[in-house]
């Protein structure tokens, strides 16, 4: 076996230290070679085989991501990610910087070699790498999932040696190389353990030992019924109310005179409604996200029944703001944004699919059917200037881009309505991409943005729609939209 390197070092101090760590790595590997381990042979030749083009790493990601909830999807998208860095890197410079020839196969034992064997440099481990990026990727996001894939990561790892492809130091430059990638792409997009919305200001909220106190309502129609069940066994005090869509207000406004806490289940416009009756009623409300965006519950920090069970059991609580919308005779509070133009059209287009195909086909769908027809801007006024607008937002708080993230909400009591505006012109379509990959942008040719307390539109053509929560109606003429100022109390856990 040689542990020769191509390198042109003179001989000096730094070359003989080199050529004493290359010796004791052949010495490891030999070590390594002559140990019989047990239940080895049959798992590990077979594991390093699996994980050849990340295969056994994509079908990892599959598994993580059926389990369905957010935090476990979050981090398989994190560990395909930070493993394609990894390979990148590995494949491109990796490779090439030091052209270390493979061990000799001799000392390993022919029922542990590859049948294939690998043609590649040997330093450093591009499996080591992939493995340890995956694996790193998912803990950073999910300690609980992490430790989950770090045994499978390490015996990847370990195979690698054992089958006698890599010295023990390409697979330890490998793993370093990989878990960097992972960190290199937090830096990139960051964790939502990192953007986590302040823990202010704190609430003074009853505890609840088992749930005792709790009246959560759950729309199924949102599909909670899973959510209900794992609540029931987490809280078994509390009292849950499986109701339709239809009896949805109905419910609540009954579980808000027998309730300490109010709880709901449910999509944004489900939480929406929720938060109307614990304005009206002075209750905390406890929000257990079960639709398909869960805006407000994930801005929150709320993502799962173990969550609010803990902030529920340990009374942790901060206040929010809401915003409130005033159109004639209508009126409604928000918790996420409203929305006037292109935007409640494409609402009411999804709603009419989404049961037939899906919500995110129905959205696709939508989309391309709003953009395409033959329309014309919205006219408002604002501040005494008529303006044509493809699209006005409104967002109950400032909404803000980490990184290559999506935008979300730091702090849910900034007393901002964040305003944005797509101005008119011949395209939406265009106006309308450039104005979302433009993000934080105060101001272009295409669009608009500012952050106030409050907001007056006139000139809005009665009839004109409207969106709020994911919820539809028609604008009764000019619009006011102003803040209420922490005026909500729930349950979030506290760090």
């Amino acid at each position: 076996m040689s542990p020769d390197v191509d390198l042109t070092t003179p001989k000096s101090g730094a070359h003989a230290v080199l050529q004493r760590l290359l010796s004791l790595d052949c010495r490891v590997f030999e070590f390594a070679a002559e140990r019989h381990w047990p239940g080895a042979e049959r798992v590990l030749p077979r594991l390093s085989r699996s994980a050849n083009h990340g295969v056994l790493w994509f079908a990892t990601a599959a598994a993580v991501a059926a389990s369905r909830t957010p935090r476990a999807r979050r981090a398989a998208a994190r560990g395909l990610a930070s493993l394609s860095l990894a390979s990148l890197t590995i494949n491109t410079l990796g490779k090439r910087s030091v052209r270390r020839p493979r061990p000799v196969l001799d000392p390993v034992p022919l029922v542990r070699q590859l049948k294939r064997q690998p043609i590649t440099t040997s330093f450093p481990s591009g499996h080591a790498a992939s493995a340890a990026a995956f694996a790193t990727g998912v803990a950073l996001e999910s300690p609980a999932w992490g430790a989950v894939v770090a045994p499978v990561a390490f015996s990847v790892a370990a195979s690698r040696v054992y089958t006698g492809v890599h010295f023990p130091s390409d697979v330890l430059a490998g793993a370093a190389l990989g878990a960097g990638a992972a960190f290199a792409v937090r830096g990139m997009v960051p964790t939502r353990a990192q953007i986590a919305p302040p823990a202010r200001p704190r609430a003074d909220v009853p505890a609840l030992p088992g749930g005792e106190g709790l009246v959560l309502v759950a729309n199924n129609g949102s599909g909670t019924a899973d959510r209900a069940r794992a609540l029931r066994a987490a809280l078994p005090a509390a009292e849950i109310v499986e109701c339709r869509p239809d009896d949805l207000r109905a419910e609540l406004e009954k579980a808000a005179q027998r309730a300490r806490v109010l709880g709901v289940c449910g999509g944004d416009g489900t939480v929406n409604a929720a938060a109307e009756v614990a304005l009206r009623h002075g209750l905390p409300l406890a929000v257990l996200p079960g639709g398909t965006l869960n805006h407000f519950a994930y801005d929150l920090g709320v993502e799962d029944v173990r969550d609010l069970s803990r902030a529920l059991e340990q009374g942790e609580g901060v206040r929010v703001d809401v915003a409130r919308f005033v159109s004639g005779h209508k009126r409604g509070v928000f918790l996420n944004t409203f929305s006037l133009g292109v935007y409640p059209e494409l609402v009411r287009e999804r709603e009419r699919w989404a049961d037939r195909i899906g919500g995110w086909p129905a959205g696709v769908l939508a989309a391309l059917r709003v953009l395409r027809a033959d329309r014309h801007p919205l006219e408002a006024e604002l501040r005494g200037r008529a303006h044509p607008l493809w699209l006005l937002f409104a967002g109950n708080g400032t909404y803000h881009r980490m990184g290559l993230a999506p935008g979300r909400r730091l702090d849910l009591a900034d007393g901002m309505l964040d305003v944005r505006v797509v101005h008119g012109g011949r395209r939406p379509a265009l106006r309308l991409l450039s104005a979302a990959l433009a993000g934080p942008l105060t101001r272009s040719p295409a669009h608009a943005a500012a952050q106030v307390g409050r907001l007056h539109l006139t000139g809005v053509a009665p009839g004109t729609l409207l969106a709020y929560d994911g919820e539809v109606t028609e604008a009764e003429g000019e619009v006011r939209l102003e803040k209420l100022p922490e005026a909500l109390t729930v349950y979030r856990p506290l760090p």
